[in-house]
């Protein structure tokens, strides 16, 4: 006879055990191999570029022009309905402190702290009728980059990271560019790889700092190349032995795959990351001509130009190595005056210098990599969390607004010269409220380009099958060439 308590102590440990031999199986099935065998369809593009102002740039003073606003600026705003703001954004309307003129083929109005990007607007589709969940920055911005409003999902680049794998073996999938000043909300959650492998992650790399990739050689004096050789030899020979022991087990096939990546990346990081060798005209392209005695000092170009440029021009440098997903960041929460895109005191003040910086490397990253006949095969994303009310705050700034806002698309498979949706005369919410665009429309579109079905790219997790459009998603036909 067994008594109760040894009943459970031996059943509890058999329920261990199977806990244990299943979070085994998941890790041991968990590799830097691709999930996808073959595309669901021929893929348009290889390389994805996202680029976000985090804070939440005005869609009604970049892209989206509302003449209204001119007629009515200063006059009490009425929204015909109740408005739920943020903070207490429902003074008159503002009419953009920015001038806008048409631009292009297409005639786009663009205002004129974009104006560098008026040469490529015939590449480039608007959304303008994106709407949000939420006007908190933290969940907004989260379901931005994760597709979800709360922490635990993995980053877009971490599923295309997943599903696709590497293209160069020498550097990572994904890379980020944050703000070297701080993180935007919720920091490198944004990138995260949550449920999915740890490789799938992004890299940060800050190339505005001396040390752009932290921890990426030895710091120790006596660390030598030959010392280091030698080092990872006995592990490869340890590794080995290991694995001999355990076959059918890859997770440590996952685990010196990460010390091999490390180990390439020595040697080409630091290649990829040197703009010394640019010719000056690309430099002048990039607003990099003032960065001190390693280039030409012809032009004395704003801070933010450079701080943008070079992130844009570092990510032309990855892309064209073989990284798949390039994310750049710009703004922060840290510091005042402020030095992101969230606006609530004026709005001329914080997003002018944000603005042309932004403007003048992506237009430079647009032209670049077109030139290169990279444009063909690479998107350009451009996003933010939600945009900022028609209505005044605080007399010259701007209150959130997710009930709508701009995104735009560039590069392959996309129908440049066009605009998508529309928000109403004020910029307050979209023109036709049934038929928004979200979120999971823009990623299932992205998705769809790379060549995947975003309802088949899954995995189970918590008893559900997760993916990244959640329950949600339509591919943007009318912007498909």
């Amino acid at each position: 006879m067994i008594n109760r308590r040894n009943f459970l102590s031996q059943t509890g440990s058999g329920f261990g055990a199977l806990a244990l031999a299943s979070m085994l199986h998941q890790e041991s099935t968990a590799s830097d191999s691709p999930a996808l065998k073959s595309f669901h369809h021929p893929p348009r593009i290889k390389r994805v570029v996202q680029l976000f102002m985090a804070g939440a740039a005005s869609h009604i003073d970049l892209w989206d022009h509302k003449p209204l606003l001119e007629k009515f600026h200063g006059e009490a705003s009425d929204f015909g309905e109740h408005v739920e703001t943020f903070q207490n954004g429902l003074g008159p309307w503002m009419k953009s402190p920015f001038r806008f003129a048409p631009y292009g083929q297409s005639g786009k109005m663009l205002s004129d702290v974009v104006s560098p990007l008026g040469q490529c607007v015939d590449d480039i589709a608007f959304i303008h009728n994106m709407v949000g969940k939420t006007g908190v920055h933290s969940q907004a911005t989260y379901l931005q980059a994760t597709g979800f409003q709360r922490p635990g999902f993995p980053g877009m680049g971490a599923w295309v990271s997943y599903a696709l794998g590497s293209i160069n073996d020498n550097l990572p999938t994904f890379v980020v560019l944050p703000d070297h000043r701080g993180f935007a909300s919720n920091g490198p959650k944004n990138w995260g790889s949550a449920f999915l492998p740890a490789s799938a992650q992004g890299t940060a790399v800050f190339p505005q700092c001396d040390n752009p990739i932290e921890d990426l050689l030895p710091h120790a004096d006596f660390a030598t190349d030959e010392s280091d050789a030698a080092g990872l030899a006995m592990l490869s020979r340890i590794n080995g032995r290991y694995q001999s022991q355990r076959p059918g087990d890859s997770r440590l096939d996952a685990r010196v795959r990460s010390y091999e990546l490390a180990a390439a990346m020595q040697l080409s990081a630091p290649e990829a990351l040197d703009l010394s060798g640019e010719p000056k005209h690309i430099l002048r392209m990039y607003g990099l001509d003032r960065a001190g005695a390693t280039y030409p000092a012809e032009i004395n170009v704003p801070e933010e130009v450079e701080y943008f440029g070079r992130k844009c021009l570092t990510a032309r440098r990855l892309l064209e190595r073989g990284v798949r997903f390039v994310q750049i960041w710009s703004g922060n929460d840290n510091g005042f005056p402020r030095r992101n895109w969230d606006s609530h005191e004026d709005v001329a003040r914080d997003h002018e210098p944000l603005a042309r910086g932004m403007a003048t490397g992506t237009a430079a990253l647009i032209q670049d990599l077109k030139q290169r006949g990279l444009l063909e095969d690479t998107l350009i994303l451009w996003t933010t969390e939600f945009g900022r009310m028609p209505s005044t705050q605080a007399g010259k700034g701007r209150d959130h607004n997710p009930y709508v806002f701009t995104n735009w698309l560039c590069g392959g498979g996309i129908k440049g010269g066009v605009s998508h949706g529309e928000s109403d005369q004020w910029g307050y919410k979209p023109l036709d409220r049934n038929n928004p665009t979200q979120v999971y429309d823009i990623h299932a579109t992205i998705l769809h380009l790379l060549g995947i079905d975003h309802t088949k790219l899954t995995v189970r997790h918590d008893g559900l099958d997760r993916r990244l459009t959640d329950v949600h998603g339509h591919v943007i036909t009318d912007i498909l060439t």
